[in-house]
Parts: structure tokens; sequence; C-alpha cells
């Protein structure tokens, strides 16, 4: 008996404990179910302004010289001097002597125009007095018929008139010819090419160099039909004293920026049939001399960013540039928390600024974070990045 009651103690005892375990799981509250938190997209916002602004234009262009000549000669020589006004990228005054061509010849072609002269106005007043002589001799034979011009020597009064006229003329063109030697142009400017030097024969009709005026430059700028009409501009406009639209050009040279003003003069009177642009024309006048704020001119070749001021004013709703979207989109956060693609009608874009005629409506929020997976309806957290950073500090 003692040696069964060995054997079932431990037994026993196991299942009391294995009892007593499951009393206590049997009583036990069953654990509370946490339903999972939702955790929102935290979005920075701006609010939606509405303002009353003037629409400006933005497009870019070359600048190149209004004004640009080849420099010819009209007569033929060898030139004998070359001013050093006359090198590529030197700058030249009005009617100063770029080159000089030998006038040996030229002087004496107008002393022998002048002696010609001399001889024809010699011989005209011997044929006057021919005439005198002859009319007096009329006179005195008292004849009753009328006398011919022949008897008195008008003829040869007219034909001594006519060769003083050939003569003068000839002096004239010898005396311009001598003027021809020295080459000028009439305004100031700048040389592009230079082809001639000292010793060099030149003849007429060849280029020598090419030059150009800085009086004035122009840009051509490129417009579509609708910034044409944000301007107000019809095809084939020609500024007058007052309704030249104000242009404002900007440029990059090494790490600064530069800015010109100037206006739009002119519109072509057709549309490009290859890019289907139409074109207007900003003009500058002193190109070369200083610019506001800083001593770089508006060299020719250099490529600009135009900003045409529009022609009048009208309300405009005004976001962030990081709130556009590709496809003209903005996500907006509505009152319900919930984001909303919309589609929205662009009016101007900058760096900073978008304009919008139509698509949200003022004081709504749009987003300006990046959003890899935007999807409307979801869920987010409208956050002000200004209270962002002053959480932070």
């Amino acid at each position: 008996m003692k040696k069964y009651l060995k054997i079932a103690a431990p037994l026993l005892i196991v299942l009391l404990g294995i009892g007593v375990v499951v009393a206590l799981g049997a009583t036990k509250p069953p654990p509370e179910k946490k339903e999972d938190e939702l955790r929102l997209v935290s979005l920075y916002v701006e609010d939606v302004k509405s303002d009353t602004v003037r629409l400006n234009v933005q497009t870019q262009g070359e600048v190149r010289p209004k004004t640009e000549i080849d420099i010819v000669s009209q007569v033929e020589g060898r030139v004998v001097k070359v001013s050093d006004t006359f090198a590529e990228g030197a700058e030249f005054n009005p009617d100063t002597t770029l080159i000089k061509i030998d006038d040996t010849d030229y002087r004496l072609a107008v002393v022998r125009a002048e002696a010609r002269v001399a001889e024809a106005k010699t011989n005209l007043e011997r044929e006057l007095a021919n005439a005198q002589i002859k009319r007096d001799e009329w006179k005195v034979k008292k004849n009753n018929r009328e006398p011919t011009p022949f008897a008195l020597n008008e003829p040869q009064v007219e034909e001594a008139r006519a060769k003083i006229r050939s003569a003068e003329a000839e002096l004239s063109e010898a005396r311009l010819d001598l003027a021809r030697t020295e080459i000028k142009v009439p305004f100031r400017g700048r040389v592009r090419e230079k082809a001639v030097g000292v010793g060099q024969y030149v003849t007429p009709g060849v280029p020598l160099g090419r030059v150009f005026s800085t009086d004035t430059i122009e840009i051509r700028l490129p417009l579509t039909d609708t910034q044409l009409f944000e301007l107000d501009l019809p095809l084939g406009f020609v500024a007058g004293e007052d309704n030249a639209p104000a242009v404002t050009l900007r440029a990059s040279v090494g790490t600064r920026d530069y800015t010109w003003s100037g206006h739009i003069v002119r519109t072509q009177a057709a549309v490009d049939q290859t890019t289907r642009l139409i074109y207007a024309f900003a003009e500058v006048d002193d190109p070369y001399g200083i610019s506001e704020g800083s001593s770089m001119p508006l060299a020719v070749g250099l490529f600009v960013t135009a900003e045409i001021e529009g022609a009048g004013q009208r309300q405009a709703y005004t976001i962030p540039r990081l709130a556009l979207r590709k496809d003209d989109e903005v996500y907006v956060i509505n009152d319900n928390e919930t984001l909303e693609i919309r589609k929205v009608d662009v009016l101007s874009t900058s760096e900073e600024r978008v304009l919008l005629a139509g698509g949200v409506s003022e004081g709504e929020q749009v987003v300006t974070s990046t959003i890899p997976a935007a999807v409307d309806g979801m869920r987010v957290q409208a956050i002000r990045r200004e209270n962002a950073l002053a959480s932070t500090q």
C-alpha cells in the first residue's frame, strides 16, 4: 500500500498544480482589444490669396544690333592707313576715318577737273562776247527781217554753258572720289569683323570689315497667341510715344545678375509658318552705357530673359510656385482634412508665385509639400511651415 502511495503522491501534486493554473486562467479577465490608430500624413500648406495683378509675359531672346553694315570701298587704291579704332571689338565715333586709301591720283583728277571748269568758263565768256558783237552788227545793218538764233550766236552760248555744267559735274565727281578715299560711317559703333590691312589694294564693292551701331540694339522676342492677347498687342503693332509696353531684361554673367530696361516698338505682321509664333521687337538705347546698378553693357549676342509689362490689371488668385503640380493641378486640403486634386486655370507663373484665374477660392489651403503618391480623398493633416519652425526652436 505504501508503495502505491509513493508512486501516486507526485502525480497528485502535478495534477493539483495543473488544476490551480487552469482555475486561475479561467478567472483572469480577458485582455482589452486596442484598435490601431490611423496615422495621418502631415503636409505643409499655404492659403490661397486673391489680388489685383498686372499680368506680365516672360520670354527670351538674343541681343542683336539694330543697324549693322559691311564696310566697303567705293573707290580703288592701296590702303595707306588703318585706324586703331578699326579693330575687332573696338569702339569708334561718328565720322572717324577708319580706313585711308592713297588719294594721289584722285587729287590730280580734281586739279584736272578744275582746269576744265576754268576752260569752259573762258569759252563761255568768249561766246557771250561774240553774241554781243553779232547783235550790235545786226542793229547797224538795220535789216527788216528777224535775225536767226545762230546769227546772234545763241546756240554757241548755250553750248558753252552746257560745257561748264559738264565740267563742274566732273569736278564734283572728282572731289567726291577724293572724299571717298577716307572711309567713315555716320554713327557711333563697334567693329565686329576686320578684313583689311595697310598696303592692301582694294577695289569697289569688296567687304573690308563689318560694324554695328551702339546707339540702339534690339531683341527679337517670340510670343504665343495667348501671350499676345494678354499684352493686348495686335499683329503689325507699331509703338508710338505713349503706348510702347515696358520690358525688363535680365541676364546672368558669371555669378552676377544684371538688369536693363527697354520698350516693345513693334510686332511682326504675320505668324511664323515654322514655329507658329509671333515675334515682338524690343529696343534699348545706349546698350553699351552703364546699366542699372552695374557697369555691364547689354552686349550684342547676349541671351536675355524678357518680362513684358501687361496691358491692364485683373483679379487673380495667388499661390506659391511649389503648389502647382504637373498638368496644371493643385492639391487642396478641405475642412474635413481630405485631400482634393483639382485642375486650375493658370494665368502666369514665375519663380516664386503662380497666378490663377480659377479652380481655387480665396482662403483655401493648398499643399506645398512633395507627395510621392497623392490620391484624391486621402486623409491628411495640414501644418503651417512657420509653426513647425517655431516648435523646433
